[in-house]
């Protein structure tokens, strides 16, 4: 599998984020390790479009990659040195145009090391150390996406991932996640060097839509549909919640479009105490039939309670 991750996902390095959202899912959709138990190539397939994915949906790290500061695993790219960035630095005994007279036969390398090893002592303050003291850095930080099913972002849940190199990370879905929120793992990146504290895991959740809800900031918004006599008689009809479902009071004359609400029965969110609202939008359904008595009833009710809806909407 390439190491380019446009490559691996089949698109160009000019791709949009809609774009290169698009290709991984197409490719997820089609080589799931799940969906294709027994194809080594569509699981090479797969976490080979997971990680570029991870890499390039966010805009800094696609940046980076493209500056070419960290590599196709996120990994920064060492600074190279070389030779003469050493021997024409001030202060070198052996600073290019000063020769190497009486040197003849001398290995360079050996010059190499002892500069390196003056530079290592003089930055012992900043970590290096000397002597036996070793470098410890903190591991990098890894990111992954995840998509979620609304009610666990809504009522907060606990899944598992399979990552890239088909290890599994455990993640918990706070109540009231949003879409796009990203959950930060203490401890679960790459790991430390020479004994450092390893990096955190940024999981990215992508919050799969509801055929019945639709999030609005903490508020919940479900379409009803009430039928004719619900509307003009009123009376008390099931309404889904996401917790459950309870009796709404529809009020008599009701009009489609109406908006009713029933108040902290929406997302708990994180950043306030209480939960928000559901708002319940009313659209009046005729029957599967008009037949001959409603036809013959709306007839004579309109011949004495004609009205007009539409009146100031004339030009």
């Amino acid at each position: 599998m390439s190491k380019d991750p446009y490559e691996a996902l089949g698109v160009k390095k000019t791709a949009t984020d809609a774009e290169i959202k698009k290709a991984y899912r197409k490719i997820a959709k089609t080589s799931h390790p799940d969906l294709n138990p027994d194809d080594k190539n569509a699981e090479a397939r797969f976490k080979a479009a997971s990680a570029a994915y991870d890499l390039l949906k966010d805009p800094e790290t696609r940046a980076r990659f493209d500056r070419g500061e960290i590599d196709a695993s996120g990994q920064e790219r060492p600074e190279r040195h070389f030779y003469r960035d050493y021997a024409e630095s001030s202060g070198n005994p052996y600073q290019s145009g000063r020769g190497f007279e009486g040197f003849e036969g001398f290995d360079t390398s050996d010059i190499f090391a002892d500069i390196l090893r003056q530079r290592a002592g003089a930055a012992g303050t900043q970590g290096f150390g000397g002597g036996a003291r070793s470098f410890k850095a903190r591991g990098h930080d890894m990111r992954y996406s995840l998509e979620v099913p609304f009610m666990d972002a809504v009522k907060g849940a606990k899944t598992r991932i399979t990552l890239p190199d088909g290890s599994t990370l455990d993640v918990k879905i706070p109540e009231g996640t949003a879409d796009g929120q990203t959950i930060r793992l203490r401890g679960k990146g790459g790991p430390g060097i020479g004994g450092g504290p390893a990096g955190d895991a940024l999981v990215t959740l992508s919050v799969r839509p509801h055929p019945i809800f639709k999030r609005e900031g903490d508020d919940i918004l479900v379409v009803l549909p009430i039928t004719i006599d619900e509307a003009v008689l009123g009376g008390k009809v099931e309404t889904p919640t996401i917790n459950g479902t309870v009796k709404l009071n529809i009020p008599k004359g009701a009009s489609c479009g109406q908006v009713l609400r029933l108040r902290e029965r929406g997302v708990k969110s994180p950043r306030r105490k209480k939960r928000g609202d559901q708002k319940v939008e009313l659209r009046i359904v005729m029957p599967p039939k008009v037949d001959a008595s409603l036809e013959n009833f709306m007839k004579d009710w309109r011949k004495d309670h004609a009205y007009d809806p539409r009146k100031g909407m004339k030009t």
